[in-house]
C-alpha cells in the first residue's frame, strides 16, 4: 500500500502535465498524378499509362508545453494506374528455387516522428536527404520522365534510419544536418551524413549541399542550386559534382517557366556524366493548365540522349489532383 501511495505521489505531477497536452487531429492529404504517354526505348515505340509518384498520407502535431511541439508524418506512394504486379524469385533454405507472383501497391515515402521548437526541429525516420530537398522547384519535370534522377544525378535519395536537425531561419539562412545510421556492425557500409545550407530572400533562393558516404563509402557529392522568380517567370539552375573514389564527374541543369493566366509554360535542359560516364543530355518541354484548386492538366515531351546507348523519348498528357 505504501509503495502504491509513493508511486502515485511521484507520478502525479507528470500525469497532470500530460493532461495538458493537446494533440490535433491528423491532416489527411494526397496526390493522384496519372498520364498516358507514347515512349520510344531501344528503337521500339509503345504506349503506356503511368502513375507519377501518386501518394497518400497523414500528418499532425501536438503541443507538449515548455515550447515543444510533437510532429509526425506517415506517407505512402501508390500505383494509381493499377500496375502493381511483380514476380519475386528466390531460393528456400533447402535449395528449392521458387517464383511467386505478388504486388507492391504501396511503398513508403517520408515517414517520421519528431520535435519542433524555437531552437529548431529534430525528426527521426525515413525521409528525403537535405541534398535532395535542395532542388526546391528547379526540376520542373519532377516525377515524370524528365526527372533529374533519370540522367543528371544518382543522389536524389530518401534514406531510412535517419536523424535530421533543421535550424530556425536566421536572416534568410537555414541549416539541415542528416545523420544516417549504418544499422549493422557486420555491414561494409559506414554511417553517412547529408547537409545543406540555404538562403532565401523574397523571390530569390540559393543553396549548397554535401553528401558524405550516402551513395557509398567512397562517394561524396556536392550540389549547388539557385532559383529566382521574376514577373511570372521562374528561372532555375542546378550543378552537381560526384567524387567516387577520387574520380570526379559533373552534371548541370537549367530550367525556366512562365505563367500566362491559367497556363504555365516550362522547359529545361541538362547534361551529365554522373549516371553515364560517357555523358548524356536531357531536354524537356511542356505546359500545365490549372483546372481548379489543386487540379491541373499537363502535357510534356522529353528526349534523353546517350552517346553509347539507345536514345529515349516520351510524349504524354496527364492530370493531377491534390487533396
Amino acid at each position: 500500500m505504501k509503495k502504491t501511495a509513493l508511486f502515485l505521489a511521484l507520478t502525479a505531477p507528470a500525469l497532470a502535465q500530460a493532461e495538458k497536452v493537446e494533440i490535433d487531429m491528423p491532416d489527411f492529404y494526397g496526390k493522384a498524378n496519372v498520364s498516358v504517354q507514347n515512349a520510344t526505348e531501344g528503337g521500339n515505340s509503345f504506349s503506356e499509362v503511368k502513375s507519377n509518384a501518386s501518394r497518400i498520407g497523414f500528418k499532425g502535431k501536438g503541443e507538449l508545453g515548455h515550447g515543444l511541439t510533437a510532429i509526425y508524418q506517415v506517407e505512402y506512394q501508390y500505383n494509381a494506374d493499377g500496375d502493381n504486379d511483380e514476380t519475386f524469385e528466390g531460393e528456400t533454405e533447402t535449395g528449392l528455387e521458387v517464383e511467386v507472383e505478388g504486388s507492391e501497391t504501396f511503398s513508403q515515402r517520408n515517414t517520421y516522428a519528431g520535435l519542433d521548437s524555437d531552437y529548431g526541429q529534430v525528426i527521426i525516420g525515413r525521409f528525403d536527404t537535405p541534398l535532395k530537398k535542395l532542388q526546391k522547384k528547379v526540376d520542373l519535370f519532377n516525377d515524370l520522365e524528365g526527372d533529374i534522377k533519370t540522367v543528371i544525378t544518382s543522389s536524389d535519395n530518401r534514406e531510412e534510419n535517419s536523424v535530421q536537425y533543421t535550424s530556425p531561419k536566421f536572416a534568410g539562412l537555414q541549416l539541415k544536418v542528416d545523420q544516417i545510421a549504418s544499422e549493422d556492425r557486420s555491414s561494409d557500409r559506414k554511417d553517412a551524413v547529408s547537409t545543406s545550407l540555404t538562403y532565401t530572400r523574397g523571390d530569390y533562393y540559393f543553396g549548397v549541399a554535401y553528401d558524405d558516404k550516402v551513395e557509398g563509402n567512397d562517394t561524396d557529392v556536392l550540389r549547388a542550386v539557385t532559383q529566382v522568380n521574376i514577373a511570372g517567370a521562374q528561372l532555375g539552375a542546378l550543378w552537381e559534382q560526384q567524387d567516387e573514389d577520387g574520380e570526379k564527374t559533373e552534371g548541370w541543369l537549367l530550367s525556366a517557366s512562365y505563367k500566362l493566366g491559367a497556363v504555365k509554360l516550362k522547359a529545361q535542359h541538362g547534361e551529365s556524366e554522373i549516371r553515364d560516364e560517357d555523358g548524356a543530355r536531357t531536354t524537356s518541354v511542356g505546359a500545365d493548365y490549372k483546372l481548379g484548386k489543386g487540379a491541373k492538366a499537363f502535357v510534356y515531351y522529353t528526349a534523353n540522349n546517350y552517346k553509347d546507348s539507345d536514345n529515349t523519348d516520351y510524349a504524354g498528357v496527364g492530370i493531377e489532383y491534390k487533396f
